[in-house]
């Protein structure tokens, strides 16, 4: 079998095996798997409206799917995403409080100050991976809970003293009429439009520049590519800084669109731990995180329906998502399977 077959029937295989354990699970406990899973189609393509929320819910998990991609394809692990994000959801929110523009020059600006922040924030677990050698996750997982705390703290100082800011102004909103009207008044906004723009910036970053060539050099192989020339310590940095980036401006999908402010928050948002399922579901490809980001963000908002439409208590809809979730990004077992009948299958 080829790769490209492989690699269309692993994901494949991985959802339908996810949704056959999901409804045992669903079985045991009592309730109808197939009530449970009309409920889930019905929650994520049920009208218009959950259409098109759905799409609004996949957006950011778009960006956080490219975050970690990118820096997966430069050999890092980037667990920070959601710290990223967090920073990023902040500075776009606080560009579009703080200031009035024409919006020609507002929004650009608050995505960017969202960018700015993300890559910031991963700027230094690139620098302390690259001049100290100190794992780029351990610092990553620390500074998502030094962003949050942080992003807390500021949220009170800006609203002076309240839990969220005020919402920004309509010159710095990704909101849109038309797609609104288009899917029944739902909060759908340009944001998807932003997060595609940015899957084909890292497409071009990575296979059409010279700069993306030696990321993917040093990811795969630090000593080689030092050995080449390459300054692998800036490549480092810059992967980090990058992959901050796209966090920060799927923050900003959720500040500038459908929020439209920024609140205290008492944990995660869990956007940016998905992104790195997003990214090994899509195998950190631009065009694969899509596909992934389409499967969390349709399941995220989907199984919403299944407690009101078929009974199913909120706990055995989060085990089931989890089950869908935990097989796609168990995916190499199914590979490593199908490699290995292959394999027999050719030795006879």
């Amino acid at each position: 079998m080829s790769n490209k077959a492989v690699n269309l029937l692993v994901p494949v295989l991985a959802v339908i095996l996810g949704l056959l354990v999901g409804a045992i699970i669903m079985l045991v406990s009592g309730y109808n798997a197939i009530d449970g899973y009309a409920a889930l189609w019905e929650g994520i393509f049920g009208d218009l409206y959950r259409v098109g929320e759905t799409v609004r819910q996949i957006t950011p998990y778009i960006l956080a799917g490219l975050a970690v991609a990118f820096a997966f394809r430069a050999g890092l692990f980037n667990i920070g995403v959601e710290g990223q994000l967090i920073v990023g959801w902040f500075a776009a929110a606080y560009v579009g409080v703080a200031v009035e523009l024409p919006k020609i020059i507002h929004l650009p600006l608050a995505i960017l100050a969202a960018a700015a922040a993300g890559a910031f924030w991963g700027f230094i677990p690139g620098l302390l991976k690259a001049k100290f050698h100190v794992h780029e996750v351990i610092v990553t997982i620390m500074l998502n809970y030094i962003a949050l705390h942080v992003v807390n703290a500021l949220i009170e100082v800006v609203s002076g003293g309240s839990e969220r800011t005020e919402n920004i102004f309509a010159s710095a909103s990704l909101r849109s009429e038309f797609l609104a009207e288009l899917t029944d008044f739902s909060r759908l906004h340009y944001g998807i439009i932003v997060a595609l723009i940015m899957v084909i910036v890292m497409w071009f970053i990575l296979d059409k520049t010279t700069t993306g060539f030696e990321l993917k050099s040093v990811g795969f192989n630090q000593n080689a590519s030092q050995y080449a020339g390459m300054k692998v310590d800036r490549n480092i940095i810059l992967a980090m800084v990058i992959s901050g980036a796209f966090a920060g401006i799927g923050g900003a999908m959720e500040a500038l669109g459908t929020f439209e402010y920024v609140s205290s928050k008492a944990g995660f948002t869990g956007i940016g731990f998905d992104g790195i399922a997003v990214a090994l579901l899509g195998m950190n490809t631009p065009l694969g995180v899509v596909f992934g980001a389409t499967l969390f963000g349709s399941l995220q908002y989907g199984a919403l329906n299944m407690p009101n439409a078929a009974g199913i208590p909120v706990e055995i809809v989060g085990i089931v998502t989890a089950v869908i979730i935990y097989f796609v990004a168990a995916s190499y077992v199914i590979r490593l399977f199908i490699e290995r009948v292959g394999r027999k299958k050719e030795a006879k």
